[in-house]
């Protein structure tokens, strides 16, 4: 029966709107031609589609002379993007497009929904609904949402995807909060619209309560502006982000420009900018700039936790046996006492490297080349009038290249045998050193050779235990010049550089003579769902080195023992920790440990770092903080976090914060306060607090579809 009624109503439809060229497909239970063949009666489980949208009702007339549906409900009209169209009786035209709905509703995205007492549809396009409630709350029987917007119009237009509210008038629990006469929102489907985003409420100790009101403006399909005046009793702030996708690459610039009364400045603001492009030949260009006006705004405005500005322009290219980078760093500190002026402010670098794999003699032959120079603004020598132990000017570049054979084999009964020879070659001039200014050269030769044994079982639970001792010893030729140490002044003794053949940072500084390390390394995989690691390690030298630090562990003949380790477990729990243990002290020198806990409702993150004092490293006093951070879940809705970090040398908190945030189907409300203790000639203690309410729904707010819920 459902079959032939289908037929003779498609045959019918078809011929009475060929001026339209519509085709309609029609499923029903029952079907009813008139006589005259003007008007169609089609029954009980009516099913209409129409290029894309789908209409549902319980009875539907067609009048042929008028080209009209008379549509009894419960009707249901579902567009192709989603949308779902709601009413109890509609008189539409045969393609849906134009018509009147009676006890509307509009579900846009399977989250906003808008009822109406009418709703008319405009060419398919606009939908116009009078006396209209908008809410992406779930609505119960006897119950008022959470929130909604009264309106006494409403148009969505689908194509632009925007809805535009007349006479809007917002209420929390049926309570009228704020009205405005005209309002245009986005609607959940439309990514990026221009228009006000999600306002933010601030209070500072320094800035007073103020708010933050951002505008998104889109520039076309791959670029946007986002401007947002910030307004306190203290300040007057307009930020900017700027950002754009290119073909290549990405930019993002961020400024703002403040007027305040914290400083007797003008005009306040900074400039940051980052960018990269994939340039041809396989060359990669990255940038970032970053300025301010001053040495406190950072810290005034809480934006960006940096006390010390690096603007940086970079091109590098690497490939399987090659790697190639040049670029320049200009360094601006924020920090108290220190001064720009002699500090090493604009620093250029050019570093090139390459393999080869010859066949003749076996292994791999590394070749490196380096071009350094570092230039300080102060025009005064190192041994000046104002102080002796200032380095005040001093000027340095430096050319390097190294040349090296690196070869394994594989002895019996396991063991792993490695040989390491090479030559470098070192160029060094100094500017404005009264006593090293000149140049220098020298070739300095190296070797070293390499024992390992790798002992592998397999337990009879399926879990695997790896012990490698490993032993090297290694001998550096030549001896030190008279270059001054400016750029090794600080050494860090890992797992990283335990079998290197020198462990300064840069070649200013190279090891000398011979030199041993020993280490032992174990690993566990458990099938329980566990893995753990540890690496302990020594190096000794025949001669003593004067230009290790106290705290780098490595100034005697024999180093602080290096220790260090990990574990993982599969419910969540992640440590690390690595330190160097003086044996003459039986303390610790330097050490850093880090504990984090992962279980998904809850979220817990420890870190803790240890350095004793060091006159080498400008560090008369040691320094010794932990910081804890955390997040939990209290239920589906509520979150809480917090964080703060702690100096246990000075026994007074950095930092501290508290965060909670409530998100439902509708709504989201971040709640934050943090305090910052660190106070200075050019820093003052301040405490923050924010507010942020997101009204979810439309694209502004985001998706709440998870938190979806159902009514007793």
């Amino acid at each position: 029966m459902r079959r032939a009624a289908l037929a003779g109503l498609f045959a019918l439809m078809t011929g009475a709107a060929a001026a339209q060229s519509a085709d309609v497909l029609l499923l029903t239970d029952s079907v009813l031609v008139e006589e005259g063949g003007d008007t169609l009666v089609a029954t009980g489980n009516v099913e209409a589609l129409h290029e894309g949208t789908r209409l549902t009702a319980t009875s539907i007339v067609f009048d042929r002379e008028a080209n009209t549906l008379d549509i009894q409900g419960p009707i249901r009209i579902t567009d192709p993007n989603g949308d779902v169209l709601t009413a109890t009786e509609a008189d539409l035209d045969q393609g849906f497009r134009n018509g009147l709905l009676e006890s509307a509703r509009l579900v846009l995205d399977e989250q906003l929904q808008i009822a109406a007492a009418r709703a008319a549809r405009v060419e398919g396009r606009y939908t116009a609904m009078r006396k209209v409630a908008a809410t992406s709350c779930q609505v119960c029987a006897g119950e008022e949402p959470l929130w909604a917007i009264r309106a006494s119009r409403v148009v969505h237009d689908a194509e632009a995807q925007q809805l535009y509210f007349d006479d809007a008038q917002l209420r929390v629990l049926g309570v009228p909060v704020f009205y405005i006469p005209r309002l245009r929102l986005p609607d959940p489907t439309l990514e990026r619209a221009q228009g006000f985003l999600i306002p933010e409420l601030k209070t500072s100790t320094l800035l007073g309560f103020g708010i933050r009101l951002p505008y998104f403006i889109p520039l076309g399909d791959h670029a946007d502006l986002t401007l947002t005046p910030y307004v306190s009793p203290i300040t007057s702030t307009l930020e900017l982000r700027y950002r754009q996708a290119f073909r290549n690459g990405d930019l993002r610039i961020d400024g703002a420009v403040s007027r305040d009364s914290l400083t007797d400045d003008d005009l306040r603001g900074l400039f940051f900018a980052n960018g990269g492009f994939d340039l041809p030949r396989d060359f990669r260009l990255d940038f970032d700039i970053e300025a301010v006006t001053d040495d406190a705004y950072l810290n005034d405005y809480n934006v960006f936790t940096k006390d010390r500005l690096d603007s940086a322009i970079t091109l590098s290219r690497t490939r399987r046996d090659s790697f190639f980078s040049t670029g320049a760093i200009h360094y601006e500190s924020l920090t108290d006492g220190e001064d720009n002026a002699t500090q090493p402010t604009i620093i250029g670098d050019l570093r090139y490297r390459k393999r080869y794999f010859p066949n003749r003699i076996g292994g791999e032959i590394r070749l490196g080349f380096d071009l350094h120079g570092h230039y300080r603004y102060s025009d005064t020598d190192i041994d000046g009038p104002d102080a002796d132990d200032v380095v005040d000017g001093r000027d340095v570049a430096r050319a390097n290249l190294d040349l090296s054979w690196h070869n394994r084999w594989t002895l019996p009964f396991g063991l792993r045998a490695g040989a390491v020879a090479k030559l470098s070659a070192d160029h060094f001039m100094i500017r404005q050193d009264a006593a090293a200014e000149g140049e220098y050269s020298q070739l300095t030769p190296a070797a070293s050779v390499e024992l390992r044994w790798p002992l592998v079982r397999r337990t009879s639970d399926d879990g695997n235990d790896l012990i490698e001792p490993i032993v090297q010893v290694g001998w550096v030729g030549g001896d030190r010049l008279g270059v001054p140490n400016d750029e090794s002044t600080r050494v860090e003794f890992d797992e990283g550089n335990l079998l290197a053949l020198s462990r300064f940072p840069a070649p200013d500084r190279r090891e000398r003579g011979l030199i041993g390390a020993a280490g032992l390394r174990w690993l566990r995989e458990d099938p329980n769902g566990w893995r753990a690691a540890l690496v302990l390690g020594r190096v000794w030298r025949e001669d003593l080195d004067g230009d290790f630090s106290r705290s780098s562990g490595l100034d005697g003949e024999f180093s602080d023992w290096l220790v260090s380790g990990r574990f993982m477990h599969k419910s969540g729990i992640q440590l690390l920790a690595r330190g160097l243990y003086d044996m003459t002290d039986t303390r610790f020198a330097k050490a850093e440990m880090r504990a984090d806990l992962n279980r998904g409702r809850y979220a817990l993150g420890a870190s803790y770092i240890l350095l004793t004092t060091d006159a080498d490293e400008d560090r008369d006093d040691a320094q010794s903080q932990w910081r804890l951070t955390g997040r939990y879940d209290v239920n589906r809705h509520w979150t809480a976090t917090g964080q703060t970090r702690y100096d246990i040398a000075e026994g007074q908190f950095l930092k501290a914060g508290l965060g909670a945030e409530y998100r439902n189907e509708c709504v989201v409300v971040d709640f934050s306060v943090s305090r910052r203790f660190a106070s200075s000639s050019n820093l003052n203690p301040s405490t923050d607090f924010g507010l942020t309410v997101a009204l979810t729904g439309f694209s502004t707010g985001g998706s709440g579809k998870e938190y979806r819920r159902s009514c007793k």
